[in-house]
């Protein structure tokens, strides 16, 4: 049977995220249907359809699906699931608000955050902060499952297939939208981002971050991560977390600043491609991690760094 594979996207333009939850669905199956659900998302089902290995697109377009409410978006998943044992999702803050729902509706057990693909019904998983990696198997008719995006490529585009229209299920009327309070920023978002320059409690103050970590990110045309200390102290917005109860990350260059490497900041960075460290500290744990290591104050390491850039 095929596969479905639920699309992030803000009705305008696909998330890249989606692009490598595809990666581990074809590692699946061959047979992958994208549901894009949304409102006015023409755009972004045309981006879906694009992608390689995509065999068709689902659009659904209502009111009750503008705004990524959990409960309509669920109960749609259900409502077509008859003809999918797959079910899968990138694990963003959206999926990880519906495919729990979807999973309960459908009495399954819901497979979290697989970072490979063993076989069609066995996935590997990380558990304990990452410190080691769970070999899962289900049994059940039809598996819900969440993929960590971070640890695939995304799929290329080059595809071109059908969007076939899909009737939105009837609303559950369990939630309404209010508003979005979302942060903008001009630079890349975290998850997506080639390079990202995070910072730690050692900064001080949120200040401290505006002085030294932003130029330098500026330079680079990096996001900015923050860990969880520096979110705690108030020094970083929360959005900005890099770990395990914060977001996960893999870029080509992950510099952290003033950061020890606490094992729960490691479990949403250790995938990076290269990893570079500036502590005083010369035995923090993050040096046990980096590529690169550099025991100096980041304070003078980095206005330095930032002239240079």
């Amino acid at each position: 049977m095929a596969i479905l594979l639920l699309a992030e996207h803000d009705n305008r333009t696909l998330s890249d995220q989606t692009a490598r939850a595809l990666t581990a669905a074809r590692e699946i199956g061959s047979e992958i249907h994208v549901l894009v659900a949304g409102k006015d998302a023409n755009a972004a089902a045309g981006e879906a359809a694009k992608l390689a290995g995509v065999s068709k697109v689902l659009l659904a377009d209502s009111d009750a699906l503008a705004n990524n409410l959990a409960e309509p978006l669920a109960a749609l998943i259900v409502s077509i699931a008859g003809g999918y044992d797959t079910i899968i999702a990138a694990a963003t803050a959206s999926a990880k608000n519906v495919m729990p729902r979807v999973a309960a509706l459908l009495d399954v057990a819901q497979v979290s955050e697989i970072i490979a693909v063993v076989s069609p019904d066995t996935f590997k998983r990380p558990i304990y902060a990452g410190n080691a990696i769970q070999t899962v198997q289900t049994t059940d008719a039809k598996k819900v499952i969440t993929v960590r995006a971070a640890a695939f490529q995304p799929s290329d585009a080059g595809g071109s297939v059908a969007i076939e229209a899909v009737q939105a299920a009837a609303d559950p009327g369990l939630s309404s939208f209010v508003k979005d309070a979302i942060s903008s920023s001009d630079r890349p978002e975290l998850t997506s981002a080639k390079i990202v320059i995070s910072g730690g409690r050692a900064l001080g103050s949120s200040e401290k971050f505006k002085e030294v970590i932003l130029p330098v990110a500026e330079k680079l045309g990096a996001a900015v991560g923050a860990s969880r200390a520096a979110v705690d102290a108030g020094y970083a917005p929360n959005d900005w977390q890099v770990g395990q109860t914060g977001k996960v990350v893999a870029p080509q260059l992950y510099i952290a600043c003033g950061i020890s490497g606490a094992i729960q900041h490691l479990a949403g960075m250790k995938d990076s491609k290269f990893i570079v460290a500036i502590n005083k500290d010369a035995d923090a744990p993050i040096f046990q991690v980096a590529d690169y290591g550099l025991v100096a104050d980041l304070f003078d390491v980095l206005p330095e760094f930032e002239k240079a850039l």
